[in-house]
């Protein structure tokens, strides 16, 4: 199968060289200035397309690794984008965290023009995009992602069929919801230590050896100990895009979130002062009350 990615980001470059790599599919990319440097992956074969849809025309398989929901439907269906363009059966897999809901237009799109579609978010960093083990939620119809199944074999460790088209984004956002949940309220906690004096490293082993001790912990610990922020290389604008879809979700089902509104109104508030691309992590220092800076 010939393979196409748009969005050679942060987690795409990983999967893209992986596809080559491990995989061994020809692959070409869309050329796009959010991209990581691809001298690697056009050393390793990979051809560079000007439009979306220029790298529909070449792929069985397009792979879709973009920011959220408005950037799927530019792709899916801007100018040059992929429904002008897409082979007949070709599988438009989105890698994207995205709402459900747009997720099934998308889906309607898609197969009007002749192809398939499948929501597959990831649950991973792009430590394992790199390392080609990444774990992915596939929403849509299980013959469709069998049929792909040897092309995210390249860069996953575990794909789940998680039900129809739109429940891998609906699972991503509520997996997300709590991973993001944990961790703002942790990096609360941990400034609240630090501003009282608290130890950093008897903070986190008295977490960690109660109710305390998680996946959020894990990832933040290092920052709390020792400012180490790469053991999650994820924007708080970013956290923030995924808390506020999750809560327009719960808005169009008219569930609960009253905690998800005091998560997102914290990492707002970090937003609009200047700190949207600060990792994560840094939020330990960020809420601290001396050192926001």
């Amino acid at each position: 199968m010939q393979v196409g990615i748009i969005g050679v980001g942060l987690m795409g470059h990983g999967i893209a060289r992986n596809v080559i790599e491990r995989g061994g599919f020809a692959l070409r990319f869309l050329d796009h200035p959010g991209n990581r440097p691809t001298e690697d992956i056009v050393a390793l074969g990979a051809v560079s397309c000007a439009t979306a849809g220029e790298v529909a025309a070449g792929a069985d398989v397009v792979i879709l690794c973009v920011t959220g929901s408005p950037q799927v439907e530019a792709v899916v269906t801007g100018e040059d984008g992929l429904a002008a363009a897409l082979r007949p059966g070709t599988v438009v897999v989105d890698c994207s965290t995205a709402l459900p809901e747009s997720t099934l237009r998308m889906g309607e799109i898609v197969r009007a023009a002749g192809g398939d579609y499948l929501d597959a978010p990831m649950t991973r960093t792009a430590t394992h995009a790199r390392e080609g083990t990444l774990n992915l939620l596939v929403g849509g119809e299980a013959e469709v992602l069998e049929k792909v199944r040897p092309v995210l074999a390249a860069f996953t460790e575990r794909v789940d069929h998680v039900g129809p088209l739109g429940h891998g984004h609906r699972l991503k956002l509520l997996h997300n919801y709590v991973s993001v949940g944990f961790m703002t309220l942790l990096a609360e906690a941990a400034a609240q230590a630090a501003d009282s004096g608290v130890d950093a490293q008897v903070f986190v082993d008295v977490l960690a050896g109660g109710g305390g001790a998680s996946a959020a912990l894990e990832r933040l610990a290092p920052y709390i100990v020792s400012e180490d922020r790469e053991a999650l290389p994820f924007f708080v604008a970013n956290a923030q895009k995924d808390i506020d879809y999750y809560r327009a979700m719960s808005d169009s089902s008219g569930a609960r979130k009253v905690v998800a509104d005091g998560v997102s109104a914290a990492l707002s508030n970090t937003v609009e002062a200047g700190f949207g691309e600060a990792y994560v992590p840094e939020l330990v220092r960020l809420f601290r009350k001396k050192t926001n800076t």
